[in-house]
């Protein structure tokens, strides 16, 4: 799997769905029942920092300082620059070695998800494309533990084996692919 590629489409996807969404008004909800849009924006921006970080510091601090003067898509592209400029080896999280490729598909899961997650506070049918879903589902079967659920993570949401990739990533995240009526 190229991380790099990943995470570019999962950001091609987050930037769809963020668009114009802070005119629809940051107290909406989101189906992260802890979050509203305004809040799940702000989580958004720490996690893309949290990348840059890493990517640029080889570090990333327990408390990421997002500069909320810099808006998504040019948080995006620094993202994108720095994993161009040459992705290797390990980051810190906190005092924890991760290797970078692992960092950047788990980064690819968070941002195309709440992408999505965004999208479904706007009252937008957004898909997850198909082709990144199934990309990602392996990704977050691997990093998310039953020990995250509840925490991290609602539980599991049943659907079909025969589910588009998109409805089992989702499902597995707790997460129902439908607008709420």
């Amino acid at each position: 799997m190229n991380v790099g590629e990943l995470l570019e489409r999962s950001l091609a996807y987050a930037l769809g769905s963020v668009a114009g969404a802070e005119s629809m008004g940051l107290g909406r909800a989101t189906p992260c029942a802890e979050w509203d849009l305004g809040e799940l924006l702000g989580h958004l921006d720490d996690s893309l920092d949290a990348l840059h970080e890493g990517l640029t510091g080889g570090r990333i601090g327990l408390l990421p300082q997002a500069d909320r003067g810099c808006g998504f898509r040019t948080r995006a592209c620094a993202v994108l620059g720095a994993w161009a400029a040459g992705a290797e080896g390990a980051v810190l999280v906190g005092e924890r070695p991760l290797d970078v490729r692992v960092m950047g598909a788990v980064g690819a899961v968070e941002i195309a998800v709440h992408g999505w997650d965004v999208a479904q506070a706007c009252g937008r049918s957004r898909p997850i494309p198909a082709a990144l879903a199934a990309d990602l589902l392996p990704v977050a079967r691997c990093v998310v533990a039953a020990e995250d659920r509840g925490v991290r993570f609602a539980a599991p949401v049943a659907v079909a084996p025969c589910a588009p990739p998109d409805a089992r990533l989702l499902a597995f995240l707790g997460r129902r692919d439908v607008l709420p009526g």
